[in-house]
């Protein structure tokens, strides 16, 4: 699916399948070893029963010998092939562990602005569906088809030992069998590919409509966002419509190849026996083993179209690796320690989310350690992907960001994130107890430094009615949206770091509730970068300096008193604000 996260290719994920083999080099011998053991302890059975119809047929009554070693050889068989089962599962479960915990580190070294980008459905999808596929191709298709090859191999080796011509004719499906399975590989990954992109594209459609379903009601979008739905349903519903078409045409195949060795073994071995050129056993036992081996091939090709839809899965869960992450450069490694409440400077920045559409122009500005800097201005103007920018959630497009003399972009994910916050209009509750919540900043913190960060944001009167113990999120106590937002200022009070960018931060706030908490917030938050982004003026009359902005650009700059008296673009909306001419 255009946009979404990258795909790794089939030889990526085959090298790092087989780097996962090496890594458990030693359990995957174990487990190939007790899986040969059980198939060849299996080849005894067919050709015992064939000593057994050739005595009876020379008039032996006495078959009590051969019907014990039959049984012992079953008994073994199960034996082997259960322990067999048992490691390969065992394996299969730590191979699985480490690709999901791969997956995660992935996923967490991803930038914000990748994975905005791609969209929720996409990883949501990657996150679930996925996993769950990969799961089932490493818990069954992996062990199973390990235990048909092997079965196949030794039993094409019994067939040699009776006699090169019936092995031969246990082969005479495998030109329809190859055919078959190399058009349906060849087209079954894109396919399988394709069907699980559009569940990302469909989940990602009912999630947006989930989630926005207020303002879908408000805007009576409803009729178009159920035609999205109808759409990406049909778009899912072709691709898988396709994979099963190829099914359709495969599985068949494959059941016809299936009866043409057991029908060549019968048919000529009868006539080579006629003709005394084979013996009854020989052709009995290699009529068994012709048998033998439909089974362990019909679950060889079974559990390799689900090898393919597992290898769909596993390079896409790969691909989240591939997705550009945030890496330190050695410069950036040099100077990490010296990025202590240093200031900003941006250089000709410019940025767009489309190319050729630039939403920031050139833009030039200086931010001081300890400055608290406002910027204003009407809506689409660039104030909130300003801040992105200033976060290092989004690389500028052209133009420089340092940040202490270091490069926004270089610095390592983890340091800039102690040291650079932001904190939206958009908050998450997880669930977990209210305390648990807050420490998210500082997981160390104690119980003191967690109500002091509450009441700095003016949130202990309802956090102490609740209780730091008080599970909330879901399945907990809900949270309003105002309180929500408390609960992530509280955390950024805990984090300390060392600049903060707030985009809205008090927006779902009543006025004159935002304007104590702002207060509040600006003498706990003494000497640190504060750079607000904001559509009330009054936290704007509070900072240092004001940044106006005006699509895209900078057009004003400085004090409060300063713009209001160069009656600019500032002055206008500061008079709008107070409701003068």
């Amino acid at each position: 699916m255009s946009g979404g996260l990258p795909i790794a290719t089939v030889r990526d994920v085959r090298r790092h399948a087989r780097r996962l083999a090496l890594r458990h080099r030693r359990e995957l011998t174990g487990a190939v070893v007790l899986h040969a053991l059980g198939a060849t302890s299996g080849l005894a059975g067919p050709w015992l029963l064939g000593q057994l119809v050739q005595d009876v047929s020379r008039g032996v009554d006495d078959v009590t010998r051969v019907t014990a070693l039959i049984c012992g050889f079953v008994i073994l068989q199960a034996m082997l092939t259960g322990l067999a089962s048992f490691v390969s599962a065992r394996l299969g479960e730590k191979v699985l562990a480490r690709l999901r915990e791969e997956f995660v580190d992935g996923v967490l070294a991803l930038p914000l602005g990748t994975v905005e980008e791609a969209g929720t459905g996409d990883l949501i999808t990657r996150t679930t569906r996925d996993v769950d596929l990969l799961a089932r191709a490493v818990r069954y298709a992996v062990p199973a088809t390990l235990i048909s090859s092997m079965t196949i191999v030794l039993t094409l080796g019994g067939l040699l030992l009776l006699g090169p011509l019936l092995a031969a004719l246990a082969l005479v499906g495998v030109p329809l069998l190859w055919a078959a399975t190399r058009w349906f590989l060849r087209r079954a990954r894109d396919a399988y590919l394709r069907q699980n992109a559009s569940y990302s594209q469909l989940a990602e459609g009912l999630s947006e409509t989930v989630d926005g379903a207020r303002t879908v009601e408000a805007l009576r979008l409803g009729d178009r966002r159920f035609a999205r739905v109808n759409r990406d349903i049909a778009t899912s519903y072709s691709a898988e419509r396709y994979s099963m078409r190829l099914r359709t045409v495969f599985q068949p195949t494959i059941d016809v190849a299936f009866v043409l060795p057991v029908v060549a073994t019968l048919v000529v071995g009868g006539l080579l026996y006629l003709d005394g050129h084979a013996s009854l056993a020989a052709v009995t036992a290699a009529t068994l083993y012709t048998q033998q081996l439909l089974d362990p091939v019909d679950t060889l090709l079974y559990w390799l179209n689900e090898a393919q839809v597992g290898g769909a899965a596993m390079a896409r869960l790969q691909g989240v690796r591939k997705a550009p992450v945030n890496l330190p450069g050695d410069h950036a490694v040099a100077q990490a320690d010296a990025v202590v409440a240093g200031g900003f400077e941006l250089c000709g920045v410019s940025h767009d989310y489309r190319p050729g559409h630039d939403v920031l122009h050139e833009v030039d500005l200086t931010i001081a350690p300890g400055e608290r800097l406002a910027v204003v201005g009407p809506s689409g103007a660039g104030k909130s992907t300003l801040g992105k920018l200033l976060a290092g959630i989004h690389a500028s497009r052209a133009g420089t960001i340092t940040v202490g003399g270091v490069p926004v972009d270089s610095l390592p994910l983890d340091r800039l994130r102690t040291e650079v916050a932001l904190v939206t209009q958009e908050h998450h509750v997880f669930r977990a107890t209210l305390r648990d919540n807050v420490r998210l900043g500082r997981p160390s913190a104690d119980d003191a430094s967690v109500e002091a960060a509450l009441r700095a944001v003016d949130a202990w009167d309802w956090a102490s009615v609740l209780g730091l113990d008080t599970a909330v999120g879901a399945g907990g106590i809900e949270l309003s949206p105002a309180q929500a937002q408390q609960l992530a200022l509280a955390r950024l009070v805990l984090a300390d770091p060392h600049t903060l960018i707030l985009d809205e931060a008090t927006s779902l706030l009543d006025p004159s509730a935002a304007r104590h908490l702002e207060r509040s917030l600006a003498a706990v938050l003494a000497g640190r970068t504060v750079i607000a982004i904001a559509h009330r003026l009054h936290t704007a009359h509070d900072a240092d300096r004001i940044a106006v902005m005006e699509a895209g650009r900078i057009v004003e700059l400085g004090s409060h008193d300063e713009l209001v008296a160069a009656g600019g673009a500032y002055a206008a909306l500061w008079r709008s604000w107070h409701g003068q001419d």
